[in-house]
């Protein structure tokens, strides 16, 4: 006979160990384990649902009974214990994200990073229901690949449903990425880096936006490509428009998601107005020069204006300084470890439910879809880089020092082209439709019955809608050429 002792959901043989075959599925990433024995196992009569139990040898069943349907129970105790998790995610077994890559991920290391993306190819897909023979012949005359750039909290898996459509729509390749702190890319532990470095040799901050920029940037020579169309969707569209920025010449066009872009209230001054003000100001100092009464006043009004302007700089100096050991006291604070149990936290609190609730009817959100979303959780020190980008939202030095982002919308030039959902609850369609009157010749598109997420919630509008914008570059850039031949 055999005794078995379990404790805490633990199988404890007495005699030699039966034989553990594990097998891995490539395909799914998935582990599964079957427990043999030369004999048939114990009984499914003592399985139990406690914590802890005893089976001895006098209520032990004889090894040449019936024992072999007890197994399943005792490996059932050891599976509940392991659902407690975040998000339904057991965080006892965390792994490198390449243990979780699908068969068409791939992988290319920037700046120390290794970036996990996706490349879907026009020319391999032979049919697609988008696709008619006119729309297709003149969209590959344009042939510029397309760029995709997520959200906060998703990843390529967003774009997993409209990846080929758009590859047969842009009659290029299609390519996603995941970003620093999401999906499969490398979690970066930044508490690593040498305190002995100076601001100057001080290493790029992956989860900055000045990294994802120069990380699209890196793609767009990885594509061999002379333009690009850029889509970003919620957060990923301030990725967009700052890589835009950074290099116009290599951007054809933008596609902006529910955009979180904030839109300014009011509409930028015009040139013409910028010129009349200086025209009355020519005026207005040409009798200011026949009166010497408003020359003693114009001196007094200098003379006020430098003493003010010491003070303000004084005052700037002492804000600096407070300034400097606020973030000093911020940053201690967000790489805390209290930091990161409430990440973890809210993510297990919130996290499913903040999916659900970007989608019109959040019933339609399949299992499938929170498991998409929820994968990246089993990834090693992902809770971490939240953390950090987080921390670099709030501290970004480089992109606090330019000019606001809604300031300098007016200036974009290239077509633009905005779509939002009806009933966005995370970024309101109003604040969609302003961004598209402060930003020159965009083209707005709102979709009916549709939440946060047009590209997963209403794949057929959304593409139709991409497919007609495609088409109109289409055409001004026809007629570019039939100028420029004339």
């Amino acid at each position: 006979m055999m005794r078995v002792r379990v404790f805490s959901g633990e199988l404890r043989f007495l005699t030699p160990p039966p034989t553990l075959y594990l097998s891995h599925g490539c395909k799914n990433s998935t582990l599964s384990y079957t427990h043999k024995h030369p004999s048939s196992l114990i009984s499914p009569n003592y399985a139990t649902h406690n914590k802890r139990f005893v089976v001895s040898a006098s209520s032990a069943p004889s090894l040449s009974g019936s024992g072999a349907e007890y197994s399943e129970q005792l490996v059932d105790v050891g599976a509940n214990k392991k659902k407690k998790g975040i998000a339904g995610i057991d965080q006892g077994e965390l792994v490198d994200p390449k243990l979780l890559a699908d068969l068409d991920s791939c992988f290319c290391e920037f700046n120390g990073v290794h970036i996990h993306h996706k490349i879907c190819d026009a020319e391999s897909q032979t049919q697609s229901m988008f696709q008619s023979q006119t729309v297709s012949h003149q969209i590959k005359k344009l042939g510029y690949p397309m760029i995709l750039l997520h959200g906060f909290g998703a990843s390529v898996f967003s774009w997993k449903q409209v990846m080929k459509p758009l590859a047969e729509v842009a009659g290029s390749k299609v390519l996603a990425f995941d970003r620093p702190a999401f999906g499969l890319t490398s979690r970066v532990n930044l508490s690593k880096h040498p305190s002995s470095e100076t601001e100057d040799t001080k290493p790029l901050n992956a989860y900055s936006m000045a990294f994802s920029v120069l990380a699209t940037l890196h793609f767009i020579k990885l594509l061999n490509a002379e333009k690009v169309i850029l889509m970003g969707h919620s957060a990923g569209s301030l990725v967009a428009v700052n890589t835009y920025f950074e290099a116009p010449e290599r951007v054809a066009a933008l596609i902006l998601v529910a955009p979180a872009i904030f839109a300014p209230l009011t509409t930028p001054k015009t040139v013409k107005e910028n010129q009349s003000r200086h025209d009355s100001q020519m005026k207005e100092d040409s009798s200011i020069r026949r009166n010497p009464i408003l020359r003693l006043y114009k001196v007094m009004s200098k003379i006020t204006k430098y003493i003010a302007e010491a003070i303000t700089q004084m005052m700037k100096w002492t804000i600096d300084i407070l300034n400097s050991l606020y973030r000093k006291l911020l940053s201690a604070i967000l790489r805390s470890s209290l930091a990161i149990m409430l990440v973890r936290m809210a993510i297990h609190k919130f996290g499913t439910a903040a999916v659900r609730n970007a989608w019109y009817d959040p019933k339609q959100v399949s299992e499938h879809v929170l498991s998409g979303y929820t994968r990246p959780l089993r990834t090693k020190d992902w809770d971490r880089a939240l953390v950090e980008y987080t921390a670099a939202m709030l501290l970004d030095e480089d992109y606090k020092t330019k000019t606001p982002l809604s300031k300098r919308l007016h200036e974009i030039s290239c077509p633009v082209l905005i779509v939002t959902g009806d009933t966005d609850r995370l970024v309101p369609s109003w604040n969609a439709e302003r961004l598209s009157r402060v930003i020159p010749g965009a083209s707005f598109n709102v979709i009916k019955q549709c939440g946060h997420l047009p590209h997963e919630e209403k794949v057929e509008e959304f593409i139709s809608i991409v497919e007609n914008f495609v088409r109109s570059l289409v055409s001004d850039s026809n007629e570019q050429c039939l100028q420029q031949a004339v």
